[in-house]
């Protein structure tokens, strides 16, 4: 079996920049935001789109990047990717307005949708000869990403206290250069490329719409609570728009989301069990936040220094997912993913979720719930890129990556509301409320797993035999 090449590892090195980049900017803001309010004369309101303008402008254009990269080539894609997100750091930093600068973070975003799917298309291209290193790369580009997510808020109040809130976003500059470099260097410029595929205008849009409603209600929800006129008719806008979107997709020739894509058991099974992992992850994280700054009494930084040693799990089960799914393949990652993770849900709603439980009885669980995922997620992406041509690796991992966004907007909607309680009893069996059924859907999750990436590899066995 041949080996990776010494260019392979440089192209994993440019992958996992992109990656490092579009985390870090998710977490690496929230420790700025009350010096950006001092400094620019925000609200709150104004604030919370800071985070939330960059989350709506990936997951929207996800599905739209996904199809340019299989078009037009993943390579060309993602240096445009990179490009956009230098733009757009420098328009951040050099904002006068909280008006600029969310616009500038919409825009980031997009350049974000624009490098997550084009980076797993040149992954898979790099490693098409041998699926077992691309499922350890996919493990370290993972891995990056996680660790970056992870340092975000410890390097944001680094950033804060020794330069001010702007350069928070000039250290994104090098690490794009530095990406947009190896790319030039390492990637073929063919790379994914596939220039029949049409252009679905129709289907494009009525994504963006549907998207936008969607997500856009759902932000608002923490807000404006799910009865509010605005979020009630994001949520019905997103409604009409899907189902039109579906419509139009089932009868063009030419769609820009093969709806056959879900007739494969290992794709339909890798994004459920995608949206089902990241609404109870994300949604979990955010209610820990609060639970940590509003209930327990600790600042920022302190409750970012809480989630930090937490990164070496993910690391070493992100290293370690790729080598278990080339000893055992897809299925038993994912499995013993869903299954550690949900008895991290559950120890940390038993014994970590109290008035005086300390960090060490949390530690249990937060070790195991990351060490969960990094098992996880990297054998689920696979599965993905795995269950499709190399033509439609782009769409496939963009449709991974915009349902994954739908569920983690979902979760955080969906359990913030559960401790937006008006008494700190109410709140506190809120958030254990939200492990049980966190817990409950990482079990749903490996009992997914079970089910199609068995089915999907029985009828690979069955395709070969005939």
């Amino acid at each position: 079996m041949k080996t990776a090449t010494p260019p392979s590892r440089a192209v994993l090195l440019a992958c996992s920049f992109a990656f490092i980049i579009v985390q870090l900017d998710v977490t690496i803001v929230n420790v700025a935001l009350p010096r950006m309010g001092q400094e620019l004369g925000a609200s709150v309101g104004d604030l919370q789109w800071v985070v939330d303008a960059y989350t709506l402008g990936f997951a929207v254009f996800l599905l739209s990047a996904g199809v340019l990269g299989d078009k037009f080539g993943s390579r060309r894609v993602f240096l445009a990717g990179f490009w956009l997100f230098t733009l757009a750091s420098l328009a951040c930093a050099a904002a006068s307005g909280a008006m600029m600068l969310n616009l500038a973070r919409a825009v980031q975003g997009i350049g974000a949708a624009l490098l997550v799917p084009s980076s797993l298309a040149i992954l898979n291209a790099a490693y098409a000869h041998d699926k077992v290193q691309l499922a350890k790369a996919v493990g370290w580009w993972t891995a990056a990403g996680g660790v970056s997510i992870a340092l975000g808020p410890v390097l944001g109040a680094a950033l804060l206290e020794l330069a001010g809130w702007r350069s928070i976003f000039w250290v994104n500059i090098p690490l794009c250069l530095a990406g947009a470099w190896l790319t030039l260097r390492a990637v073929p410029a063919a790379a994914g490329k596939d220039p029949q595929r049409a252009f679905d205008m129709p289907g494009q849009l009525l994504a963006v719409v549907a998207l936008t409603a969607f997500i856009g209600a759902v932000i608002e929800v923490h807000a404006l609570g799910w009865t509010h006129a605005i979020v009630q008719g994001g949520l019905a806008l997103a409604a009409l728009a899907g189902a039109m979107f579906l419509w139009v997709e089932a009868r063009s020739k030419a769609p820009m989301l093969p709806l056959a894509l879900f007739r494969s058991a290992g794709f339909s099974g890798a994004v459920a069990f995608g949206v089902l992992v990241n609404f109870a992850y994300y949604g979990v994280i955010f209610v820990l936040s609060f639970y940590l700054q509003s209930m327990r009494g600790y600042t920022a930084l302190e409750a970012g220094m809480i989630f930090l040693p937490l990164t070496g799990t993910f690391i070493f089960s992100n290293i370690a997912s790729g080598r278990m799914s080339a000893r055992t393949g897809l299925r038993a990652p994912m499995i013993a993913g869903g299954l550690i993770g949900a008895s991290g849900y559950a120890l940390l709603g038993v014994f970590g979720i109290s008035a005086e439980a300390g960090f060490w009885a949390m530690l249990p669980g937060l070790a195991l719930i990351p060490a969960g995922m990094g098992l996880a997620v990297p054998a689920m992406t696979t599965s993905i890129l795995s269950s499709v041509g190399a033509g439609q690796a782009g769409t496939a991992s963009a449709v991974l990556n915009t349902a994954r966004q739908v569920g983690g907007a979902l979760g955080v909607a969906v359990y913030g509301a559960m401790v937006a309680a008006a008494t700190p009893a109410m709140a506190m069996t809120g958030l254990r409320t939200a492990m049980a059924i966190s817990a409950a859907l990482l079990l749903a999750a490996a009992a997914i797993a079970w089910q199609c990436i068995a089915r999907a590899a029985a009828t690979a066995s069955v395709a070969r035999a005939l």
